[in-house]
């Protein structure tokens, strides 16, 4: 085990063997840190942590502090979970649950980008990409493969679909299906084209997501009516989480297509 002389460890703590803590990092609370990862100086566990292997934890990050609400209590009993293979870089904040068992989780082989913001109780899947300066609100939920740009922001209580991208600067507060393409204010700009490539998706996978999206945003059928539509038929597994995933929406609802625009979904 290598822990710089300068950290300082509650004594409750379990560190791995083999873990690195660098110069002034700071675990305040009963921390789980795994095997192979690596606390940068400066870095900072509080609360209760939970860490798999091999994660970086980049300088200056504030993994556990309490929520920013109102309504948190001091001595809520809440914590986050983090997964194996996670770059969290320099910067980076990370909250705990708002409440009494609850958990603010990130799976495995996430790259967080220096500044990037998680909030109470979000979820996050396994090999996203989240690029500098990302504030994502209380309760945001992130399936996987999805890359966010550099300043965007997300308000809570909403979801971000398998294999999304968002452009830089984005602002949004509405779900943002899977497998498309958002920007700007709550628009999707169409599908994620040349990531269904890259994620291994066969023609006739890509044909059949590009069949649910103009079903959707392009048969110039309401939301009630499409989904209604889509259920006279048998889909693969792509086809059924695009539409269970529009199905869910909560109240907010799901991001329009930006009609005047041009989209892609070549």
């Amino acid at each position: 085990m290598s822990i710089h002389s300068t950290a300082i460890i509650h004594p409750e703590a379990q560190i791995a063997e083999d873990a690195e803590v660098g110069a002034y990092v700071c675990i305040e609370g009963p921390s789980v840190v795994g095997s192979g990862c690596v606390l940068q100086p400066h870095s900072i566990l509080t609360g209760s942590v939970r860490m798999g292997e091999k994660n970086l934890v980049g300088y200056g990050a504030v993994i556990g502090a309490s929520p920013q609400a109102l309504s948190y209590q001091p001595g809520t009993k809440s914590e986050v979970i983090i997964g194996n293979g996670n770059t969290i870089r320099e910067y980076c904040t990370i909250h705990r649950g708002l409440h009494d068992g609850g958990a603010t989780r990130v799976g495995d082989d996430n790259f967080l980008m220096a500044g990037v913001h998680l909030g109470h109780d979000t979820v996050l899947g396994n090999h996203n990409i989240i690029a500098n300066n990302c504030l994502l609100g209380g309760h945001v939920e992130v399936a996987n493969r999805v890359f966010i740009g550099g300043g965007s922001v997300f308000h809570q209580f909403i979801r971000i679909g398998e294999l999304v991208v968002v452009q830089g600067n984005s602002s949004m507060s509405k779900d943002i299906p899977p497998f498309t393409l958002a920007a700007e204010r709550n628009f999707i700009f169409g599908l994620n084209i040349v990531g269904l490539r890259r994620a291994g998706l066969t023609a006739q996978d890509r044909g059949e997501i590009k069949e649910a999206f103009k079903m959707l945003y392009q048969s110039g059928l309401n939301t009630a009516q499409t989904l209604a539509l889509a259920r006279e038929r048998e889909w693969s597994a792509n086809g059924r989480l695009f539409f269970d995933f529009v199905e869910s929406a909560k109240k907010r609802g799901i991001c329009a297509l930006a009609a005047t625009r041009e989209t892609s979904i070549r």
